[in-house]
């Protein structure tokens, strides 16, 4: 019988305000910090960083990320850090960056800091990265021996974020329970590497209960820009929650879908991890065979989130079946998480369940 295994990083801090209290958070962590971040984000919280840093008297170097979770990028900043001889990382800004960071960290063998600056996906607790190709395209899991150091979230950052990267936080957050509860069912194991324990199970159920409940006013909320009780849960949700859940929780249907999707060319790159997950995770339910009222209840959540529910929301209106038989093989190729809701599943019925989803979805708008 396998061992039960529960992951998380070493501490979580969450606050309006709480990037400006960096400098006093990692100087436990070491001395002389490699700074990853993109041109973007860099502009917005740079200088509020550098403050906090110079009244600790920590040096730092900085790094801009170019954009691309993969090898290349990876062993790039790998060995500008070994050549400023840092002793840390933190990574500041989306999912890419600070799986980047993740990697980069191992790759100094050295702790990491991970600062999100949106609430748009489950990535900065955990010790894994999702590594692309430079084109893109999903390649592998990376796995690491520990968690982060520390993930700080400033919910001020994150509220003034486009509200499409927090409405896609919640679609990739809505996987977390969905997936864990078809790897209890399936006796599969969670990315943590054991069954899922009981403490996972209710975190990834905890996280759709408070999506649910406050992501519609959190999401209206940060449309404002404003910072509310439903934002901070929503945000510890898709951070926090959705982060210990899926990787103790386990993946399934939802996400091994979305690496299917990125194997097809077109529009559909310019959606979110969040949103391609969203399409994912009704697949998934309609693989699963549940009751049209089930089914709606997601799709209406979606809906009022502007995620995509059709394939026409997914750039995928002219796909052809062969497209999406293809993405049904790569969702279903030998390592996928697919595995954890049936190894039954064939590559035709997921391409089945993908029109299917896109028929009841198109079916009920009004």
């Amino acid at each position: 019988m396998s061992a039960t295994i529960f992951t998380s990083p070493s501490k979580y801090i969450q606050g309006k305000g709480e990037l400006k209290q960096i400098g006093k958070h990692v100087k436990t962590i070491g001395k002389k910090p490699l700074i990853l971040s993109d041109d973007v984000v860099w502009k917005i919280t740079g200088e509020t960083i550098d403050n906090a840093l110079k009244n600790e008297k920590i040096e730092f170097h900085y790094v801009e990320f170019y954009g691309e979770a993969s090898l290349n990028e990876i062993n790039r900043v790998v060995e500008e850090g070994k050549s400023h001889h840092v002793d840390f990382v933190i990574g500041v800004g989306g999912g890419k960056t600070l799986d980047s960071a993740k990697a980069i960290a191992d790759g100094l063998d050295v702790g990491v800091v991970i600062v999100p600056t949106t609430a748009s996906t489950d990535a900065p607790t955990s010790a894994l990265s999702v590594i692309y190709s430079d084109e893109g395209v999903f390649e592998s899991y990376k796995f690491y021996n520990k968690n982060p150091d520390l993930v700080l979230v400033d919910t001020a950052v994150v509220a003034k974020a486009p509200p499409r990267f927090f409405s896609s936080g919640i679609a990739d957050a809505m996987a977390t329970w969905v997936e864990a509860r078809a790897t209890i069912k399936s006796g599969g194991n969670a990315m943590a590497g054991g069954k899922t324990s009981l403490a996972a199970e209710a975190i990834a159920k905890t996280c759709e209960e408070t999506l649910l409940k406050y992501g519609i006013p959190a999401y209206k909320a940060v449309q404002q820009g404003l910072v509310t009780k439903q934002v901070e849960a929503v945000v510890e949700a898709n951070t926090l929650l959705s982060g210990l859940g899926f990787e103790s929780g386990g993946l399934a249907g939802a996400h091994a879908i979305h690496n299917g999707f990125t194997v097809l060319d077109g529009d559909i790159h310019h959606l979110t991890h969040g949103e391609k997950v969203a399409y994912g995770t009704l697949v998934h339910l309609m693989l699963e065979l549940h009751s049209d009222e089930e089914l709606q209840k997601y799709i209406n959540f979606y809906k009022a989130l502007n995620l995509p529910t059709t394939l026409k929301e997914m750039h995928l209106e002219d796909v052809t079946f062969e497209d999406l038989y293809k993405v049904g093989e790569a969702a279903t190729q030998e390592g996928e998480t697919m595995v954890n809701l049936s190894a039954d599943i064939t590559p035709e019925d997921v391409a089945n369940a993908i029109v299917a989803v896109d028929q009841l979805s198109t079916s009920s708008i009004s």
